[in-house]
């Protein structure tokens, strides 16, 4: 298993306000594109997930912006998985330019649940598979993290 190198990003003009600096509401959407592109990476894309019954609803979203981000940059969205327990998965976001300086920082905080009946469900029961993929990556961004 490789670690995901980012998902690369130019921001669009509609995403800006009138000075060319996007606009703060976008960051959430950004994020939301760089978790689905992970979950491509994993070969775990939403529509697999809730095509086996799960869905992975957003609990809490935070964006704390450190730099502008203008129209015409190129940004790279990292993302980490920050938390995974199974009925719990956690995403930490960093954005940054083409000179590594970081512009925005973000965290996003999802739980799995039973698509038919909105419980509760723990991965490694449900879905074996899942959680072994989620488990394995948690793991193996942690150990590249603590170097």
């Amino acid at each position: 298993m490789t670690i995901y190198s980012g998902y690369i990003r130019q921001p669009h003009y509609y995403e800006t306000d009138q000075m060319s600096i996007i606009h703060h509401s976008n960051y959430i959407r950004w994020f939301e594109e760089a978790r689905v592109d992970i979950l491509n990476f994993l070969n775990l894309p939403y529509q697999k997930i809730e095509e086996s019954g799960i869905i992975v609803p957003v609990l809490e979203v935070s964006c704390q912006y450190k730099e502008m981000i203008r129209y015409g940059d190129t940004i790279r969205i990292d993302v980490f998985v920050e938390k995974y327990t199974g009925t719990r998965l956690d995403f930490c976001y960093e954005i940054r330019d083409t000179n590594e300086c970081l512009l925005t920082t973000g965290t996003s905080k999802h739980c799995f649940l039973n698509k038919e009946t909105q419980r509760l469900v723990q991965l490694k029961k449900t879905v074996p598979e899942f959680h072994k993929i989620f488990a394995e990556y948690a793991q193996l961004q942690n150990k590249i993290h603590e170097k």
